[in-house]
């Protein structure tokens, strides 16, 4: 899909239009007879918030902006035409201010929140179709799609949030949703050796390359020693055992910045363990974990899930192992696929602090990356809550290093 040229990228932003819709139908089930009432949460944007900032992202960046066919030229500050909602940048925009504000904002119903997806996806495609032709196949240059790709794949970024933010939430979902949003169990192997590589990290920028997210570029070569890491991500019976033996007790095992996080949690949820996690056997093994608002009892082969890079460190440290660097899990993804890496499932931490690659630049989406570097860590892979158009072995996921509501686990190296 990085590559897609309009024919194909038609089909696909009608397709993230439907399951964005989708999605919120649940929502709307969930909470429409009690006036979508909340309570607020810190991780989460207002569910009508996060509706209609899909649409409004869109018509920014392609209906609104008169420098759309220059891509990653444009300039992010240039003049826009109005929206076809009014109060669209007063709603959804940049002027909504930062997310706890956003509770307060006089939002428009459900009713026309939908309406306004609706047109503006029919603008999207209308411009999309009056590209001109180049490229691959004569469907669009890099530059003309460059918008069109990005909105596309910031929406699957947003449908994954509106599933993050059921869970929190504790909203229920539909059985057929449920079970799509449930990690599988996984085989597990013993862990894989990876020889010293000469590897070229990162995505190549300019014509004819597709797309990518601004902190993929530029590509650059990164000289990686042998490595051993884990087949897999590490799973509930694995991560039981640590807290058997007092994980959360034990302050050594924890940097002193997780270890303050830790006490806070204590103190302020009365909670020593994941997130969502209501009970651990510890003799037993078994993980009761509240899913979408139903407590379920986690299989001892399921990847463990909602833990903070906190935790995932805590843990290798207890293991006598570490957290994977970034280049070093990149590489086992492509090289070591057919030999069991297994990825996809949950999104995965590395040890690497979120940073530039040499030679990076902004896109003219400048919100998205620089001001996270130095202050996020890396997430690797992707989560079942994923869409597959976005998974890639190059992506740069990122958060803070106490977020846990994400669909996150890890895996190990050996030291």
């Amino acid at each position: 899909m990085r590559g897609a040229g309009r024919e194909l990228l038609s089909l696909a932003l009608m397709d993230a239009r439907n399951h964005t819709l989708q999605l919120f139908a649940q929502y709307q089930q969930a909470l429409e007879s009690g006036g979508f009432a909340l309570a607020q949460a810190p991780t989460v944007n207002p569910p009508l918030w996060e509706l209609g900032h899909v649409g409004w992202f869109q018509e920014w960046w392609i209906a609104r902006n008169m420098q759309r066919a220059l891509g990653t030229r444009c300039e992010p500050a240039h003049t826009r035409l109005a929206s076809i909602e009014p109060d669209a940048d007063r709603w959804w925009g940049t002027q909504a201010g930062p997310r706890g504000a956003r509770w307060d904002l006089d939002l428009p119903d459900m009713r026309h929140c939908r309406a306004y997806l609706l047109d503006t996806l029919e603008g999207t495609l209308d411009l999309l179709e009056k590209t001109a032709p180049g490229g691959h196949r004569g469907e669009g240059s890099d530059d003309a799609l460059y918008f069109y790709r990005l909105c596309l794949f910031y929406e699957d970024m947003r449908g994954e949030a509106l599933v993050r933010n059921a869970q929190t939430l504790g909203l229920a979902l539909g059985k057929s949703l449920q079970a799509a949003f449930t990690p599988a169990p996984m085989a597990v192997r013993g862990p894989l050796l990876i020889p010293a590589t000469a590897w070229q990290m990162g995505s190549a920028a300019g014509e004819g390359t597709g797309f990518a997210f601004d902190n993929e570029i530029a590509r650059h070569g990164v000289n990686v020693p042998e490595f051993e890491i884990d087949a897999q991500p590490v799973s509930w019976a694995q991560y039981v055992e640590f807290v058997g033996d007092g994980g959360y007790d034990r302050e050594e095992l924890w940097q002193p910045d997780g270890w303050r996080w830790l006490q806070g949690l204590a103190a302020g949820e009365g909670r020593r363990g994941p997130r969502y996690v209501d009970q651990i056997g510890i003799a037993s093994g078994a993980v009761i974990q509240n899913r979408f608002g139903v407590p379920h009892r986690m299989q001892a082969s399921q990847p463990a899930m909602h833990l903070s890079w906190w935790e995932a460190d805590a843990w290798c440290r207890w293991a006598g192992r570490r957290l994977p660097a970034e280049v070093e899990w990149e590489v086992a993804a492509h090289a070591a696929a057919r030999r069991g890496f297994h990825w996809g499932d949950v999104w995965e931490w590395v040890g690497t602090t979120f940073r530039p690659y040499p030679g990076f630049a902004p896109g003219p989406w400048q919100a998205y990356s620089q001001p996270r570097f130095g202050t996020h860590k890396v997430l690797r892979g992707a989560s079942f809550a994923t869409r597959a158009r976005m998974k890639n072995p190059r992506h740069r996921g990122f958060a803070l290093p106490e977020r846990d509501d994400v669909f996150c686990g890890f895996r190990s190296c050996a030291l």
